[in-house]
């Protein structure tokens, strides 16, 4: 149960309800907060629709730091979107497999993307060699997007665990086909 109530449009005044234009939970706990679920909302649509990262990479490191946070919601908001943006069924069933050290059907530059994505959940910061296997692939720029992808995920699911954010019933569906360990 969250540590907030959850808010419907009708409990915020005529100017904060497009906060809830996307009526999940996440928002309807960062509508507590209209400026900073504004910010919120700023930098994850930013994310998702305007990066030149391609957005199966971005996934990919979006699941990533689901998988290392063990975050049911994040993980099974970004199962559904990473269908959507280019994921295959394989890819998701994979990055536990990949997290365990067992071998794959991903290329160098997908592992490399999924490296990336656990060094920064796990330690703070992309590692040197992870760094480098990146900039034989990618232009500075898409580095910089996965950097500030998986960054800002980092922090969400920060900001899920303290909140303690229910999954919505539409989302369970991908937890049940993709579980986490424990589930």
């Amino acid at each position: 149960m969250a540590r907030l109530p959850y808010l419907t449009a009708d409990d915020l005044p005529e100017a904060h309800r497009q906060l809830l234009a996307r009526d999940i939970n996440l928002n309807r706990l960062l509508a507590h907060h209209p400026d900073g679920a504004r910010a919120f909302s700023r930098m994850g649509g930013w994310i998702r629709f305007d990066q030149d990262l391609d957005p199966r990479l971005r996934e990919l490191a979006i699941l990533t730091v689901g998988w290392q946070a063990r975050s049911p919601y994040e993980w099974s908001h970004h199962v559904k979107l990473g269908l959507e943006f280019g994921c295959t069924e394989a890819d998701i069933a994979a990055i536990g497999r990949v997290d365990r050290g067992e071998p794959s059907h991903f290329d160098e530059l997908d592992l490399a993307v999924l490296a990336a994505a656990r060094q920064m959940a796990e330690d703070g910061a992309i590692g040197d060699e992870t760094w480098a296997v990146l900039k034989d692939h990618l232009s500075t720029t898409e580095m910089m997007e996965l950097t500030l992808a998986a960054g800002f995920y980092c922090m969400v699911v920060r900001i899920l665990a303290t909140l303690d954010i229910d999954v919505e019933d539409d989302y369970l569906p991908y937890l049940e086909r993709f579980p986490l360990p424990g589930d």
